[in-house]
């Protein structure tokens, strides 16, 4: 289950604003009770809503490939670390839909095969009759299931190269997955060369104690972030097998990304950051977590609590 984590103030704009509120299509009712979904629109935009104001995701009515939301345009990042030569042979898997955008740019417009997992069936419904989701084929596989499941099942280790992760519960709480153990199996599923982006909302605690269990099971120094946008999302990379690309490296690619499809890249590599562990934060088994690769060159090494600049 995906939760877009966004609210434009405490009142929830988007919500109280909107001039159309409709319910997803619905099916025989479940034993599982899952929120339901719902639509809004305001000045253009359709959101995606399960039983409350939050927004779980957005599309301009008239440029449905479009991504709306900035975060959303965020967890496009992991196309940074990936070899441009490399791009079409990238199999990406999406754990929460929201509202199909990254699964319809992936599929759409990158024309790359694409997994999505999501448990609430209402919100497949919704995305297909309000956001322009396409029905599978032979690159889209949309499957109504458990996140948590999928990536812990044997089959699908190291079936994905480009992962990313988007749940929260209808109330934009917390992650609807968030321990040491889910992220190992997102390291799992991952092959080498493999990039995954997290959403995560917020800029306390909660946030470091999810980074430092994604950097448990990554290792720290396979691990960057984003300063938070103006709504609180912080999105957090994560690799695996190998080591950061020189910023030159990554400032081209960023070109070329905005050439191609319109990307901010290249504002992307100046608000990515090494992350650092919060001594204040620092978990009780840190010594634990899986050790960092060696050859990690800038991104190792720097004091507890600061954020530096990617080299």
């Amino acid at each position: 289950m995906t939760a877009a984590k966004t609210a434009r103030s405490s009142t929830h704009p988007a919500a109280t604003r909107s001039r159309v509120t409709r319910a997803a299509p619905k099916a025989a009712p479940k034993a599982q009770a899952l929120p339901e979904a719902t639509i809004s629109e305001q000045a253009g935009v359709r959101y995606l809503h399960l039983d409350t104001p939050w927004i779980q995701g957005a599309m301009r009515i008239r440029k449905p490939q479009k991504l709306e939301l900035e975060y959303i345009q965020r967890m496009m990042a992991w196309l940074l670390l990936r070899d441009p030569d490399q791009l079409s042979a990238t199999r990406t898997l999406h754990l929460g839909l929201g509202a199909a955008a990254l699964t319809k740019f992936c599929h759409s417009e990158l024309r790359l095969p694409t997994t999505v997992v999501e448990l609430n069936p209402q919100v497949i419904r919704a995305c297909r009759a309000w956001f322009h989701l396409p029905d599978d084929d032979e690159r889209l596989h949309v499957i109504e299931g458990d996140a948590d499941r999928h990536v812990r099942d044997d089959a699908h280790i190291a079936t994905a190269d480009a992962l990313c992760v988007d749940l929260y519960d209808h109330e934009a709480a917390s992650p609807a997955l968030d321990d040491e153990a889910f992220y190992r199996a997102c390291w799992r599923v991952l092959d080498d060369g493999g990039v995954m982006t997290v959403n995560l909302f917020g800029r306390d605690v909660s946030f470091e104690r999810s980074a430092q269990r994604i950097a448990a099971a990554f290792g720290e120094a396979h691990m960057a972030v984003f300063k938070p946008t103006s709504d609180g999302n912080t999105i957090v990379l994560a690799w695996k097998g190998f080591d950061l690309p020189q910023r030159e490296v990554l400032v081209q690619r960023a070109e070329t990304l905005e050439t191609r499809w319109a990307l901010p890249a290249r504002k992307w590599v100046k608000l990515l950051s090494a992350w650092t562990p919060s001594r204040a934060a620092a978990p009780a088994n840190q010594a634990a977590a899986e050790p960092a690769d060696k050859a990690a060159g800038k991104l190792a090494g720097n004091p507890a609590g600061k954020k530096a600049i990617l080299p």
